[in-house]
């Protein structure tokens, strides 16, 4: 059997990946991060009628040897250890105890079970028992093999990835639309020839993690391999959707994936607080319909989806995966959200804080940003340069052929 054969089972649909503890915890108080946005999402889905109940699994039970397939012993070791109220005094050689990644009771059971949502995704793609799959939870991509980054504890994404690649024998492609370049994923595959990562991003020069630069592009055998796509802050949507045409589409045909992984952070939205892009929610959807699109051309469709980034939780993020989950699953988001989930949720959030009423806003709903034809012009030419330089890197290497043996 080719790799890129399912493995078994007649049925394809979508799944929903989802057990209710990945939204009931919270890193602080006062931390950007509040996985409450993932049953926003969830419960808007379910009120719009565009998530039924036969669509959704749950995880298998979490395991820590699917964890030290990428990350280290003694860091899982130091989790789990901390997780328990364990001594704090080696916490920061693992990037623990700070503002981005403080300590919290249960924190490696609970992204443990996020990891195993991921790590469920695709296992049901690669299966054939899903043709899709979706973790609004995962997409941790900043973890490394043995510390905490950027709100990110263990790489679900990278789990994933290895369990796909190691077991099931597949060729797979990383999609990152994440407004923070994929550092953690990269890093972690950048020598594997079975593996191509995309990020498109807000340059390195002005955001967190500050990588994801043009240069780097692979090593080994893993080169050419690593595709980045850093862009201007204040990118708007055609100038993002034009550098994503530009590089995207190009890459993922030189590699020819089995299948695509795809982390959709919503932080590339103008309303986030944490980054400078400045797309519309039209502009993400039109990008997760174009990720989509090829998959049906590259991989028979075969796509595993997560969330990621995305820090205005109540505006934007329910709005913005809604959008990612009606394009996986070819449905349409109601142009007026309902009023059952409004209501819903009216008195239990924060002060200050309300629902839209709208499914989407796009460019027009905004002012132009400053230096628009100079940023579209600068992202213009970082596109085209990305192509020029890799297109002869993968004429030189040759892209192709069946996964190592390992």
């Amino acid at each position: 059997m080719s790799a890129a054969t399912p493995r078994s089972g007649p049925t394809r649909r979508v799944v929903f990946v989802h057990d209710p503890r990945m939204a009931q915890f919270e890193l602080h108080a006062d931390h950007p991060f509040k996985p409450i946005r993932m049953e926003l999402t969830r419960s808007l889905l379910v009120h719009a009628g565009l998530l039924e109940q036969a669509e959704v699994i749950a995880p298998r039970p979490p395991n820590d040897d699917d964890l030290l397939t990428v990350h280290a012993s003694e860091y899982v070791e130091a989790v789990r250890e901390l997780s328990a109220g364990g001594p704090q005094t080696d916490a920061a050689r693992y990037g623990l105890g700070t503002a981005d990644n403080p300590i919290f009771p249960g924190m490696h059971g609970l992204v443990s079970l996020i990891c195993a949502g991921t790590v469920t995704a695709m296992d049901s793609v690669a299966t054939g028992a899903a043709l899709r799959a979706v973790n609004l939870g995962g997409g941790l991509h900043h973890a490394m093999r043995a510390r905490a980054s950027g709100f990110c504890l263990y790489n679900d994404l990278a789990l994933a990835i290895r369990r796909a690649v190691d077991v099931h024998g597949l060729r797979v492609a990383y999609v990152d639309l994440d407004a923070h370049h994929g550092d953690g994923v990269q890093w972690l595959f950048y020598d594997d020839p079975n593996v191509m990562t995309i990020s498109l991003h807000e340059s390195g020069h002005y955001l967190f993690p500050g990588t994801g630069h043009t240069y780097e592009t692979g090593k080994g055998a893993g080169r050419g391999l690593s595709v980045n796509v850093p862009l201007e802050p204040y990118t708007e949507d055609d100038s993002y959707l034009a550098a994503f045409d530009a590089v995207v589409p190009a890459a993922l045909r030189a590699f020819a994936p089995n299948v695509i992984l795809l982390q959709a952070g919503a932080d590339p939205h103008r309303y986030d607080p944490l980054a400078d892009l400045s797309l519309t929610l039209t502009g993400m959807r039109d990008s997760y319909r174009r990720v989509v699109a090829l998959a049906d051309e590259l991989t028979g469709g075969r796509l595993v989806a997560t969330g990621g980034g995305g820090y205005d939780p109540y505006r934007t993020v329910p709005r913005a995966w809604a959008q990612l989950w009606a394009a996986v699953t070819g449905r349409e988001v109601p142009s007026s959200l309902p009023d059952a989930w409004l209501e819903e949720w009216r008195d239990l959030l924060p002060s200050g804080s309300e629902l839209p009423h709208l499914a989407l806003d796009g460019q027009g709903d905004f002012p132009p940003r400053p230096k628009r034809e100079q940023i579209t012009r600068r992202n213009g030419v970082i596109a085209q340069r990305v192509v020029e330089a890799l297109t002869a890197v993968w004429q030189d290497t040759g892209l192709g052929g069946a996964v190592t043996s390992r």
